[in-house]
């Protein structure tokens, strides 16, 4: 999930790196006083428009002949620099370096072209990271770009990123593969069907997606209706392995538990074509616990024995700022929610995960000079870089500690400000149910009295 906090992630797919703009020129005729309006631009296109050249050329008989005075336009700030995207906040590690083969990255942006997802992921020194592929606020998109596929096959091979193990491109939040409207199930299936042509233009054999909503039905008839649509999928798309994300157990969500992941896997005909990734935050929530050895243990002992570890496909690497078993899906930086810096180093230190995607969907929004939301993305290149310091490392020494008190310490007042809206809820829900309990208590001796009053 993620989520990290879930943001949206508004992807294009068409190439910025060598635009070929095309432009319409249509004269319109104006009359005096008339403003010029300009047309809406889709987010996923590259247009360009040039007022200032047919400008003169607009303007009335009287608007040439009569001078105006010149006006002088308020000074405006310079509009900050955009970030440097080639220049690297962390320098990739070799995995070979590494005493397992642990695959960490994050989700990166693919805005402008999914090639631009690459030049993202070598910022932070990522070894593998997820995408999304087009838009996943919008039911239709442009198709992909012949430019963007080409320049992504060009940077995978420059930069050695094997796409069919280590991109983990991520679905729509839109697509319900449960869902049993026809109408809507058609929508969501195209959706999710065109994504996955997506990963097979672009060599990428994984893609990851939330399962979806009951919508109210059982929780039988939504993973049955799940699998269906899986079936029909690998039909159209005969490479991609689904891969089923775990959820945070609340309302109608499906796949919060390992059983649902299962009967969801059983109801597939083909075994090779499906998957799950593990989002840790998400698990937690879940009430599935990581953060001791043997707690950790005994979780991958019952996915093994539910799921099958052999299912296991990728990870999603969140702490969280809700407390265990809370059914909130609220991502925290790594050691600095409930989950904590031990639960990751139990992670980075078992060898059944050596060689999967392993993605960060932390948060990494901060408040800029002026008070707006700034992306800051050192935290990425920060975060892989201390889980990366975890593998073969020691849990049980001073400086182990010093660093796990620190990062408990940066998260203790989010945690604290979750815990109470939980503890707030959970007494709530009490008394909700006390005051049900004594109701239908009540009702059931009234219906003992008059009983009693027809028998007299």
């Amino acid at each position: 999930m993620v989520r990290h906090s879930l943001k949206a992630k508004t992807n294009g797919v068409v190439s910025k790196a060598k635009p070929a703009i095309a432009v319409a020129t249509t004269e319109v005729k104006k009359t005096a006083g008339q403003k010029r309006k300009s047309a809406p631009v889709d987010d996923h296109e590259d247009a360009a428009t040039c007022d200032s050249c047919d400008e003169k050329e607009n303007k009335s008989e009287d608007e040439k002949d009569v001078k105006k005075p010149a006006t002088k336009k308020p000074r405006t700030k310079a509009a900050p620099k955009k970030a440097d995207n080639s220049m690297p906040l962390a320098a990739r590690t070799a995995v070979t370096s590494l005493k397992r083969a642990m695959y960490i990255g994050a989700h990166v942006s693919g805005a402008g072209g999914v090639q631009n997802s690459i030049t993202n992921a070598l910022q932070i020194g990522a070894n593998s990271f997820a995408v999304f592929l087009k838009s996943q606020r919008k039911w239709s998109s442009p198709p992909l770009a012949p430019e963007s596929k080409t320049q992504f096959h060009s940077l995978l091979k420059q930069h050695n990123y094997d796409a069919a193990k280590h991109i983990l491109p991520h679905g729509s939040y839109l697509v319900n593969l449960a869902q049993a409207d026809e109408v809507k199930a058609k929508q969501a299936f195209d959706n999710f069907v065109d994504d996955l042509k997506r990963c097979e233009a672009l060599g990428i054999k994984l893609y990851n997606f939330h399962p979806g909503s009951t919508g109210g039905d059982t929780m039988e008839a939504a993973c049955a209706r799940i699998a269906q649509q899986l079936n029909r999928s690998h039909k159209e798309a005969s490479t991609v392995i689904t891969v089923i994300e775990n959820m945070c157990g609340s309302g109608n969500v499906v796949g919060s538990r390992f059983e649902e992941l299962r009967d969801i896997i059983s109801g597939v005909e083909d075994k090779s074509r499906v998957g799950v990734c593990i989002d840790t935050c998400h698990a937690f929530a879940a009430g599935y616990d990581l953060r001791t050895p043997e707690a950790f243990a005994a979780t991958m002992a019952e996915f093994d024995r539910v799921v099958g570890i052999k299912y296991l496909k990728a990870f999603h690497l969140n702490d969280s700022k809700a407390p265990f078993g809370s059914h909130r899906d609220l991502h925290a930086n790594i050691g600095t929610g409930f989950l904590g810096l031990k639960a990751f180093h139990n992670i980075m230190n078992y060898e059944p995960f050596q060689n999967l995607p392993m993605v960060l969907e932390t948060p990494i929004d901060e408040k800029g000079p002026n008070g707006k939301s700034v992306e800051n993305k050192q935290i990425w290149a920060d975060e892989i870089k201390l889980l990366e310091s975890l593998i073969g490392q020691d849990a049980d020494t001073p400086e182990f500690e010093e660093k796990v008190t620190e990062l408990q310490a940066k998260g203790a007042s989010e945690r604290a400000k979750i815990q109470e809206q939980v503890d707030k809820k959970a007494e709530k829900d009490s008394n909700k149910g006390s005051r049900g309990a004594k109701k239908a208590a009540t009702k059931k001796k009234k219906v003992e009295t008059d009983d009693e009053d027809e028998s007299d």
